[in-house]
């Protein structure tokens, strides 16, 4: 059953002026089920989502792409008029997924305030565009979020054909990378490609999906820490009434009163602070930094410049330039040193997995260079 909701001082069901202010408020929560089930189930959600007075847009599922058939797939069109009529009772705006340029159509026939793209469709650069072609004219917020493989580009092909239709108001959605082989998430974070999005287009609002991330509840505070401490834009988070029995995603999903306490739970950064004493000392932190950062530039390019003379003694003697076994003893002998560093072994591989690269093609300019001739 349904609670009594009071709509007394409820915005007005025209929230075009609201929505914009909206998009720009940080820290913007979107949450809801992950699929729409019934009538009942959304509006019970609307309403226990409104009443936590800490959601700003309310989410559901209404076409789901399966990875593989059989399973729930949304309730489709006969959903929309539940969703019409959550977002007329809480006065809060609803996002959905499209996928199609039908399911835009039919979006914006019921009322949709917010439309994402999901991940699916932003690796199909035929369904970004149809997309695209299906917004010309249309002033509505579209959130992208990313691929599921770790293809930045795909990211923002997908970005520039929005834009291209005329869209004014866009935004980033992160809800992790798809990946062979066994992980605590369901897709793994790859802040490094997220944060690489986000220094690009730092005028986007750019939002988590720890739920899609995480694939499990007991994981989402961690990632919606690990999020806010990057300066994340807001949330976007699956919470339904009664999570064990959602039809999809099951695991990831939290009730409204959980959503809450992990609100509650979180330390919500802020990027700058006005006081004249703590902008000093955060200068004075930077500019070592910057001074560290030059010595380390020096050093790589002396490390370089040592590269390219082994580069010449290998061709003299015919050497081949990967020599595996000092390259594995010289990874041991690092990652050996990691903990009393206070680095990761993970970083210092991929660090020098980059700097044996660029040691590489010192090496190759030097060997195979043509003569110049007189």
């Amino acid at each position: 059953m349904l609670h009594q909701i009071d709509n007394t001082n409820q915005p007005a069901a025209d929230k075009a002026v609201p929505l914009r202010q909206l998009l720009h408020k940080k820290p913007l929560l979107i949450a809801g089920p992950c699929s729409a089930e019934s009538r009942e189930q959304v509006l019970l959600a609307a309403q226990l989502l409104r009443d936590t007075h800490k959601v700003d847009i309310l989410r559901a599922g209404i076409w789901k792409p399966r990875t593989r058939p059989g399973n729930f797939e949304g309730m489709g069109e006969a959903a929309l008029p539940w969703i019409q009529e959550a977002q007329a009772l809480t006065g809060l705006p609803v996002a959905i997924e499209v996928a199609s340029a039908k399911q835009v159509e039919l979006a914006l026939k019921y009322d949709c305030s917010v439309l994402w793209i999901g991940a699916r469709s932003t690796a199909n650069p035929f369904s970004v565009q149809e997309i695209a072609d299906a917004l010309k004219g249309v002033d509505v917020p579209v959130f992208i979020k990313n691929p599921v493989s770790p293809d930045i580009d795909l990211w923002v092909g997908a970005l520039e054909r929005v834009e291209k239709a005329g869209v004014k108001n866009i935004g980033l959605i992160h809800r992790g990378f798809s990946f062979y082989g066994r992980s605590e998430y369901r897709n793994a974070p790859t802040w490094k490609l997220a944060l690489e999005m986000k220094r690009r287009y730092p005028q986007l609002a750019f939002l988590v999906d720890p739920s899609h991330i995480c694939g499990k509840r007991e994981l989402l505070k961690e990632v919606m820490q690990s999020a806010i401490d990057l300066d994340y834009d807001g949330i976007m988070i699956e919470s339904h009434p009664h999570p064990d029995e959602a039809l999809s995603d099951a695991a990831q999903q939290v009730t409204p009163a959980r959503l809450v306490a992990l609100l509650d739970d979180i330390i919500w950064r802020k990027e700058t602070d006005s006081s004249e004493e703590i902008q000093e000392k955060l200068a004075r932190y930077r500019r070592i930094i910057d001074h560290v950062d030059d010595d380390i530039l020096n050093l790589l390019s002396r490390r370089m410049q040592i590269a390219a003379e082994i580069g010449l003694f290998k061709k003299k003697h015919n050497l081949t330039i990967l020599q595996t076994a000092r390259w594995n003893e010289t990874l041991d002998r690092l990652t050996a040193l990691t903990e009393k560093l206070n680095l990761s072994p993970e970083f210092i591989k991929q660090y020098y997995d980059a700097i044996h690269m660029e040691s590489i093609a010192h090496q190759d300019k030097v060997m195979n260079e043509t003569p110049k001739k007189s």
